[in-house]
Order: structure tokens, then C-alpha cells, then sequence
């Protein structure tokens, strides 16, 4: 367990970051969860250079590809499609197993364990506390200017408060943490700064129309 250090992945980590460390209770509602993580499939695209976004619009790079399967997944179904959807739309697509295909790679990755409730059945629990945390040092390094941060860092900082995960961060930050998250994320590449603001966009259609 000790030599756990995280995956890399974008979406890992806001998975571990959307659950408890302790017991894998998720903090979000399930249809703003499967955004949140759809968002940061796309962003792994995006740093191992398969795609970019632009205007609403994924481009693809073919400068790169991802290393793991799941990522290869997604990239296959994205160069499948003819038409050209808005990332919006494909997050909605991918938001509908994304926590369940993500969920399963850390599974396999030996941060996640399986336990069966005779009420709620299977579900999956940090196999260490500690590296379920560790996400949350991330964030909370974006939220301090005296800390180091990375591009990677900010972007799932500026993911995580965009689903919805703002109040479950930003306590762990110090004062002023929420305007060095903002300027973090504003100096992200414009093309990250578009898939933080249409998770956000589709995270908001989502639960405005369970509400409805």
C-alpha cells in the first residue's frame, strides 16, 4: 500500500478526489460525478496530445495516443463518430460509465477494493486512505501561491470546482485559496480553460434537469 504514489491519470485522480478516502462514499450526485470524470477523460487525451479542444470542437492532434486502455477506449469512440459533436455532447456520452470504467482501472491499478454490503450490494473502497487522499495535497497546492503546482494540478483543481467539488476542496485551502484557483486555471492553455467551462456548462444542464 505504502508504494502507492497515484496513477498520473487526470480522471483517477478526481475520482479519488470525488470519494471518501475511508469508506469510497461519493460527495457528488451521480449525473454531476459522470460529467466530472468525462471532463477528465478528455483532459487525458489532451496531455497525452490525442486531441485538443477549440471552440467547442475536439481537433485530433495524432501527435499522441494514450498509454492505457481505457484511454485508448475513449479515443477509438471519438475517431468512430463522422460527425463532428460539441464536447458537450460527448461528455454527456461518456458521463454515462465513466464512473464505472474509471472506478474499474483503479480497481485494477490496486487503489480500489470491492466490498459487498447486504444492502447496496458491490462497491468499490480506497484500498489505502492515504493515497486517496493525496489528490487533495494537489489541489490544495494550486490553492496556495507558495507552494509549486502543475499544469496538471490546476487542471484538475479548476475540474474538480466545475462538478461541483468546490466545497469539498476549498476548506483545505488558505484564505484566498478560491482567487489563486481562479488564476490558476485562468492561465491554463485556452484549450483546457474550454473543457473546465463546458464540464461546468454540462454539469449545470445535468442537474437542472433532474431537478425538472
Amino acid at each position: 500500500m505504502a508504494r502507492l504514489r497515484g496513477t498520473g491519470r487526470l480522471a483517477d485522480e478526481m475520482y479519488l478526489l470525488a470519494h471518501d478516502d475511508a469508506t469510497g462514499r461519493p460527495f457528488l450526485q451521480s449525473r454531476a460525478l459522470g460529467v466530472g470524470l468525462a471532463g477528465a477523460l478528455l483532459g487525458e487525451l489532451m496531455f497525452a496530445g490525442a486531441i485538443w479542444i477549440r471552440a467547442d470542437q475536439i481537433d485530433f492532434t495524432a501527435r499522441g495516443e494514450p498509454a492505457d486502455e481505457l484511454g485508448r477506449q475513449v479515443l477509438s469512440m471519438l475517431l468512430a463518430e463522422p460527425v463532428r459533436y460539441p464536447v458537450r455532447d460527448w461528455l454527456t456520452v461518456l458521463a454515462v460509465t465513466s464512473a464505472q470504467d474509471v472506478g474499474r482501472r483503479l480497481g485494477h491499478a490496486g487503489y480500489l477494493t470491492q466490498v459487498r454490503s447486504r444492502w447496496r450490494g458491490t462497491r468499490w473502497v480506497p484500498a489505502d486512505p492515504d493515497a486517496a487522499f493525496a489528490p487533495m495535497i494537489r489541489v490544495r497546492a494550486v490553492m496556495d501561491p507558495a507552494r509549486p503546482a502543475t499544469v496538471s494540478d490546476a487542471a484538475l483543481a479548476g475540474l474538480a470546482v466545475a462538478c461541483g467539488l468546490g466545497p469539498r476542496v476549498l476548506p483545505y485551502g488558505p484564505p484566498g485559496g478560491r482567487r489563486a484557483l481562479d488564476d490558476a486555471t485562468r492561465h491554463l492553455h485556452p484549450g483546457l480553460r474550454e473543457l473546465i467551462a463546458q464540464t461546468q456548462a454540462a454539469v449545470d444542464s445535468a442537474l437542472l434537469s433532474h431537478r425538472v
